[in-house]
């Protein structure tokens, strides 16, 4: 890297703020878990709090992914296309495969491999031939679901129950679902590390000024919609595990609740700020509204207001403490 670029590097770097971004939302989801446990005094047993985890793990992998595109000024808005189409290739990869432990890896690689390509393509289209991120995912969504349901056209092929067993089970007498969440925040810790996590806040900040100090703007958008791929075949591995057959439909409402997630966590949609840690807690903090929503009796027809409301207060809250600083 030259010194330009690594001037460039820390003259775009987030302040304090930007640093710790995630601080609101795990004080939110703090507050949200003491008021959940109120309503729900089982909450802290070992098999409810597996439970809760299991809800939130696939939403907080997605918001993952869906923070390094986000960082760039980019947005995914087919990452829920995604998630279905890498579920129904991954479950029929297993079954035209025979069903065994080998067939498993296979369909696993499958998936993974068609997330981070289905993810890749859009980096394509939006980094290297500049089309507009929002129009581009939009459109793309409609082909990656298009090709969901042409794989598989209607839900219910059951995957074996190796595979089901596996992810509800233990590893060295932990929770399977506990090393994903284990190795997810690693990764997290490790990539904000990178020079990598660097030129996507640059890519985000100031796109022109990045570019012409030597950042490799168009490789960065490509991998920030590369990983959000891979982190949607993660999430999608999860939601297999979960209902044990294929759906080409189940990932339709994690596009929309991901975005969310990510801005609740305190990443700017206008990129350059932010960090995938508060996106996690962002993740938690939908997860906890529908559990208090739920435990706290409301009728049906106030759900979603409530819902909308308990959102649209936690974002004010932190475009609050945005100006503050």
């Amino acid at each position: 890297m030259t010194t330009g670029t690594g001037a460039m590097l820390t003259a775009l770097s987030p302040g304090r703020l930007g640093r710790h971004s995630f601080v609101v939302a795990a004080f939110a989801a703090l507050v949200l878990f003491v008021v959940n446990a109120a309503l729900q005094p089982n909450l802290v047993e070992g098999a409810v709090l597996i439970s809760n985890l299991k809800s939130v793990l696939p939403l907080l992998l997605v918001a993952i992914g869906q923070t390094y595109v986000i960082l760039n000024s980019d947005i995914d808005l087919s990452i829920g296309a995604v998630i279905s189409l890498v579920n129904v290739v991954t479950v029929s990869v297993i079954g035209l495969a025979g069903g065994g432990a080998g067939a498993i890896v296979l369909g696993l690689l499958a998936g993974v491999t068609t997330g981070i390509a289905a993810g890749a393509v859009n980096g394509v289209f939006v980094g290297l031939l500049r089309f507009q991120p929002i129009v581009t995912t939009f459109a793309t969504g409609i082909v990656f679901g298009g090709l969901a349901l042409w794989i598989m056209p209607q839900a219910g092929h059951p995957v074996p129950a190796l595979y089901w067993r596996s992810y509800a089970g233990s590893l060295l007498g932990v929770p399977v679902v506990v090393w994903i969440l284990l190795l997810a925040l690693l990764w997290i810790g490790g990539f904000h590390r990178t020079i990598w996590h660097r030129h996507l806040l640059a890519t985000g900040g100031r796109i022109q000024a990045a570019f012409q100090s030597g950042v490799p703007v168009v490789r960065c958008r490509i991998l920030g919609y590369a990983l959000c791929g891979a982190f949607g075949a993660l999430a999608a591995f999860c939601l297999t595990g979960d209902t044990a057959t294929g759906d080409p439909l189940i990932g339709q409402a994690f596009t929309l609740t991901s975005i969310s997630a990510v801005v609740l966590g305190g990443t700017a949609l206008s990129g350059g700020l932010g960090g995938a840690l508060g996106s996690s807690f962002g993740a938690a903090i939908l997860v906890l509204i529908n559990n208090i929503i739920f435990f706290a009796n409301l009728p049906f027809e106030y759900q979603n207001l409530v819902q909308g409301l308990i959102v649209l207060a936690a974002l004010a809250l932190g475009v609050f403490v945005a100006r503050r600083h």
